[in-house]
């Protein structure tokens, strides 16, 4: 297949991936473990674990599971946020043979409930913040081990005054009972008693069931064997490498894991592939809190930071985002939602470093494609495939289209995913004879090779016939100095069928409606120009910080 996006990588980047290296995401960590054996791996409110450590306490984790009788294979929840005790439940988990199962630790009873039933999951370790909503479901599920963590489980001396704020203080746990249950480090002390099996496991056995966000309809899992978590971090690393050549003085990886372990494109890019080179990953188990946030990156030479818009603009906003120290930064990797321009620009101004907007899915075990790492301008597109990678812009009648054509991106790879849990009809949907998965995504391609996401085919607006993408409307509000936030969205209009609305979080307490649309009226085209204006003190937002406009769309928030 021709690939035009070849010639316009940058220097130092191959075409290809190679995957022979490691024949499981567990041999890849049995590597670090023994190469890095005493350099801090993961730190978070404080207190930092080692690789060694790593190796020894999901060795006694790992061990202790295969004690229950669970079957290889069998599925293994974690439901935590980012602190120490997830990258210890994860590597446990992959090593004693099962496969992980990411639940978001801020679902509702009913959305853990369809997870637990739907992955046929027969153990979890959670956070007791949220053992509350197991509590409620737990009967109808499979879940026969449960797992309990507390917060300062791993924090040594200061933990027990951890626990004390978070529980008694803070009143962050809910009363909960789950009888039976073994606390998660009771769970580690008797696992290291226990004798350790190692499995023996292959690229095509399953790692993950990783759920989507449940946009399309009922939450499904994606299934992303070790094969394709192994091969995008490969590819995520061999795109970096430009960028991480010319900083010679760095001696180790320090990546920002603001985002959460539980989605996939913080697992793959802030756990495995800060695992995999031996780096340390700053684990902030709430950047809601940007004053705690930026409190904790203080102390540490940061050399990585992969997160969403909205959060690199809510750190631009803070009165000390200029304490940080970013004089080791290479790689800001922008994924998610749109990068908008506006926060690009204060983001490089600031830092002297691009934010380098990415794509990717959860069934694409995230990236699919990026902006050059070295690039110092904005180019408003989502980049170029990443190695190894086909695209392909196609109709709905699956034809392909040529340059600048809009159509639906296609994506082919050694990281696209096995099809969803238990779902071949769902599958049979999204992948194309030829074997590319259809992201619903429409997108257009240059004649370099840079594809650019004119929106997901559900949030488009029709005007009067027209076709309206919110991502440019937002774009162009988000670069007036009184805004701080913006969504667009599509409501009915009994002229021109639909019409354009926006809704507006101020930067500028005094900004007004008639600003707004006089602004757009330079930079928009009429059809495309909001007609309706609604100020927000926020928006909502997933569990990534993903706005989202479905809700506003719908009323629901």
């Amino acid at each position: 297949m021709n690939k035009p996006w070849l010639h316009s990588y940058p220097a130092g980047v191959t075409a290809e991936i190679d995957l022979s290296r490691y024949n499981s995401i567990t041999a890849l960590f049995e590597d670090s473990f023994r190469q890095y054996g005493e350099r801090p791996a993961f730190a978070c409110m404080g207190k930092t674990i080692s690789y060694a450590q790593l190796d020894a306490l999901s060795q006694r984790l790992g061990a202790w599971l295969q004690s229950k009788g669970l079957e290889r294979g069998a599925r293994v929840a974690i439901m935590m946020p980012n602190v120490l005790q997830y990258p210890v439940a994860l590597a446990a988990i992959l090593r004693a043979g099962y496969v992980a199962v990411n639940v978001n630790p801020l679902y509702t009873p009913r959305e853990l409930e369809h997870q637990l039933k739907d992955s046929g999951a027969q153990a979890i370790v959670l956070l007791e913040n949220f053992a509350t909503t197991l509590q409620a479901v737990v009967k109808h599920t499979d879940i026969k081990h449960v797992v309990v963590a507390s917060m300062g489980d791993l924090l040594g001396m200061k933990g027990w005054l951890v626990n004390f704020m978070v529980r008694r203080v803070k009143k962050m746990v809910p009363a909960w009972s789950l009888p039976g249950y073994t606390s998660f480090n009771a769970a580690i002390a008797e696992g290291a008693r226990l004798p350790f099996e190692r499995v023996e496991q292959g690229l095509d056995d399953i790692a993950f069931l990783q759920y989507t966000g449940g946009t399309t309809g009922v939450s499904k899992g994606a299934v992303l064997l070790h094969r394709n978590l192994i091969a995008n971090l490969l590819q995520t690393q061999a795109w970096l490498e430009p960028a991480r050549a010319n900083r010679p003085d760095v001696t180790q990886n320090v990546t920002v894991a603001a985002l959460p372990l539980y989605h996939v494109f913080a697992l793959t890019v802030c756990g495995l592939l800060s695992i995999h080179t031996g780096g340390l990953s700053v684990l902030i188990p709430n950047p809601r809190d940007m004053a705690g946030m930026i409190d904790t990156l203080r102390g540490y030479h940061i050399t990585m930071f992969p997160a969403v818009n909205t959060l690199y603009n809510a750190m631009l906003d803070h009165p000390d985002f200029g304490k940080l120290d970013f004089s080791q930064l290479f790689a800001v990797v922008g994924g998610g939602m749109a990068v908008q321009e506006a926060v690009a620009k204060r983001w490089f101004e600031k830092t002297g470093v691009p934010i380098v907007e990415g794509y990717g899915l959860t069934e694409t075990s995230a990236c699919v494609t990026c902006n050059s790492a070295v690039s110092v301008t904005w180019s408003g597109t989502i980049g170029l495939p990443l190695p190894s990678v086909d695209v392909s812009i196609r109709d709905d009648d699956n034809n392909v289209l040529g340059v600048g054509v809009a159509g639906e991106l296609c994506i082919r790879g050694p990281q696209v995913m096995a099809g969803y849990w238990q779902r071949p009809d769902e599958t049979a949907k999204v992948m194309t004879p030829d074997g590319f998965f259809k992201s619903g995504d429409i997108a257009v391609m240059d004649e370099s090779g840079l594809v650019k996401i004119v929106d997901r085919k559900k949030d488009m607006i029709l005007v009067s016939g027209f076709n309206v993408y919110p991502n440019e409307v937002e774009d162009v509000v988000a670069q007036h100095p009184g805004v701080f936030e913006v969504a667009a969205v599509g409501v009915p209009d009994r002229h021109s069928g639909e019409a354009v609305k926006i809704f507006v979080v101020r930067r500028d307490p005094s900004l007004t409606d008639a600003d707004i649309f006089n602004w757009c009226k330079e930079r928009l085209t009429g059809y495309k120009r909001p007609k309706l204006v609604e100020f927000r003190e926020g928006l909502p937002k997933s569990n990534i910080g993903k706005i989202l406009r479905r809700e506003l769309r719908d009323g629901r928030a």
